[in-house]
């Protein structure tokens, strides 16, 4: 008897495949069908490397994959021992990475190779090759640098003993650096001046430009609609605080990413426009994804500046990609050449040469990147800034030492000064003491809005406006979407508490765009409230710091947000957060998210915490994500 034919579509062990999306199995079965392979290792392959893209990495590494399986692909030990053996090793025989048009690339030789899908390692070599002709550009012209640099950075009171070395003024260094070149990245905790920095950059450039006689064309852009409200505000304060003689006129309003590059459904199909401009800043640039970042870099000519603002140890963009991170990598290190250090020194009088690279070649990117280090937010002794240092470091001794040290929210709700930080610690959700912390949290906002809940009540855009700011005094913040301890169930808990119904429109519902609207002209990440006005119940934004209304019947891609997630927070602050935790450990607890969570609080955090160990094992866990950009780090 003949034996039976073998099966060409190889049969894989459930449990490691159903940790993979549907997509990622349908992806493989696609490339089984389009070129059958009969070693099921190929298959399994295929299948990670879209699960990996999928989770924000973008490729799959091959070296990780095969040392630490668990940890790379966020399973458990169960789930990673269903995995083939020998899996690494049939990379060499991948048949659907072979051509040039082939749907999968392998890079890289034993053992350090990676796996890509071809669209992302396209986008990442974009990325990689504008970067290095930015940096390969020649110095921009600084005419007059040295003497606006002083006007716009005063020195200090003398110090007491001048035998102590002199702070660095890195916001001096920053914009120094950003006036030569036609690309820099700044990073810095919250309250380390970023925005002030790029404010006085357009005042220096402004200034340079009326020597020149002419015009400076100035972009400004965020990820989100929050975020880029938020940018035009900072900008508008900074402004305010220059000298005299070099105040400047404030800038267009910023808009999004996705408006400023017109990306729609079916910009990947069509060529990038080249923005106009002589300048462009893009702040949060932690929340930019790879495929975005390679569009940002082709719009904007060699010939312009190009600024990226952002947080190196926040969340990275939640599509594929951490560039932000990897091309920051070292930051802290500084890494300048000593011809950096003295061109520093000769335009900005500021002394770097302990972050000089002591020995060896420095790379070409760390003389176009600064991290600023000195927080105005948080004070060293803040309780806040202890606590986001503590995380930051995954210093887990400092973290036990910090609750241990953290007085609970039921000694001192009604306090006429709260600490800054303070503890609320339940077993399960809805519960008294969380209902009594959201109604003191909103209390300002809740007595504000109360006429406007009789009948009758008509709203006025100042009342609107007033009412959207004193909203965003308090925030809850939650690691989860799902589950009792996630948005979605905080949201129905929140709304019984502070006495609504379940009817859809209220007076007071807060809500959240969840999807770009080109007509209506609202971007993903927008917050507007519901308020009665002569017309009926509407929608109020503000937007170029005027309200707009909208009916709500237009409004069909939003959600309530009396709680959101720490990544939907990017972007925003608020004067008293309350973070939530769940009770046990989830893959998406890392560092990462707590420290953005924390720092999303400017003057009052309160953690809600079921399991103080949840809190722990997140602080020891990184976000590590696959990719090629952090090799740039260690060019020359």
């Amino acid at each position: 008897m003949k034996s039976a034919a073998p099966s060409m579509k190889p049969q894989l062990k459930p449990l490691g495949l159903d940790a993979c999306t549907a997509l990622d199995r349908a992806f493989a079965d696609f490339l089984q069908a389009q070129a059958p392979s009969i070693d099921s290792r190929h298959h399994w392959l295929a299948a990670l490397t879209s699960y990996q893209m999928g989770r924000g990495h973008t490729c799959l590494d091959l070296q990780a994959l095969q040392d630490q399986a668990a940890a790379l692909l966020g399973w458990t030990a169960a789930q990673s021992q269903t995995l083939p053996p020998d899996l690494c090793s049939a990379v060499a025989s991948l048949p659907w990475c072979v051509g040039e048009g082939a749907p999968l690339v392998l890079t890289g030789s034993a053992p350090s190779q990676r796996l890509y899908l071809r669209r992302t390692y396209q986008a990442e070599q974009e990325v990689m090759h504008a970067l290095r002709a930015r940096w390969a550009q020649p110095r921009l012209e600084t005419t007059g640098s040295v003497a606006h640099l002083n006007a716009l950075f005063p020195p200090d009171e003398p110090q007491a003993d001048p035998q102590q070395p002199h702070p660095i003024d890195w916001q001096k260094v920053a914009c120094a650096l950003a006036a030569r070149s036609s690309l820099t990245l700044i990073t810095g905790g919250p309250g380390t001046g970023k925005t002030t920095a790029v404010v006085r950059l357009l005042a220096l450039l402004t200034a340079q430009a009326r020597l020149q006689h002419q015009p400076l064309r100035i972009r400004l852009a965020a990820p989100t609609g929050k975020a880029a409200s938020r940018l035009g505000e900072a900008i508008q304060s900074a402004i305010a605080r220059l000298p005299q003689d070099l105040r400047i006129e404030p800038p267009a309003a910023p808009e999004t990413l996705h408006r400023l590059l017109q990306f729609t459904p079916d910009a990947p199909l069509r060529e990038v426009p080249e923005l106009a401009c002589d300048l462009v800043v893009v702040d949060e640039a932690s929340m930019i994804d790879l495929e975005m970042m390679a569009r940002l870099l082709a719009a904007v000519p060699l010939t312009a500046r190009l600024i990226l603002l952002g947080d190196k140890d926040q969340l990275a963009s939640v599509e594929a990609g951490a560039v932000m991170a990897q091309l920051c990598d070292g930051a802290a290190l500084g890494g300048y050449t000593h011809v950096t250090a003295d061109w520093i020194h000769a335009h900005t009088d500021q002394d770097v040469r302990a972050f000089v690279t002591p020995s060896g070649p420095s790379a070409a990117l760390a003389q176009h990147t600064v991290m600023l280090r000195h927080s105005r937010r948080f004070a060293h002794d803040s309780g806040i800034g202890q606590w986001a240092q503590a995380v930051n470091a995954g210093d887990v001794s400092t973290m036990k030492t910090l609750l241990a040290q953290c007085p609970h929210a039921s000694s001192v709700q009604d306090a006429l000064f709260p600490p800054d930080v303070d503890l609320l610690s339940v077993q399960r959700l809805p519960h008294p003491a969380v209902a009594h912390a959201v109604r003191q949290g909103w209390s300002r906002w809740l007595e504000m809005l109360r006429p406007l809940r009789q009948p009758q009540a008509v709203c006025s855009d100042d009342q609107a406006r007033q009412l959207i700011d004193r909203f965003a005094d308090f925030q809850v913040l939650c690691a989860l979407r799902s589950g009792p301890w996630g948005v979605e169930n905080l949201n129905l808990c929140i709304s019984r508490w502070l006495g609504w119904g379940t009817e859809p429109w209220y007076s007071g519902r807060p809500v959240m765009v969840t999807r770009n609207d080109a007509n209506l002209k609202l971007m993903n990440g927008d917050v507007g409230l519901c308020l009665p006005t002569a017309n009926g119940l509407r929608v109020a934004f503000v937007q170029a710091g005027h309200i707009r209304w909208v009916l709500p019947s237009r409004l069909d891609a939003v959600e309530t947000v009396w709680a959101m997630t720490v990544h939907k927070s990017q972007g925003s602050e608020f004067a008293h957060v309350l973070l939530v935790l769940p009770d046990s450990a989830s893959p998406v607890l890392t560092r990462e998210l707590i420290y953005t969570g924390i720092t999303r609080a400017k003057m009052r955090l309160s953690l809600l915490l079921a399991s103080q160990s949840v809190l722990l094992q997140a602080t020891a866990t990184r976000v590590l994500r696959s990719g090629g950009l952090s090799q740039l780090t260690q060019e020359n």
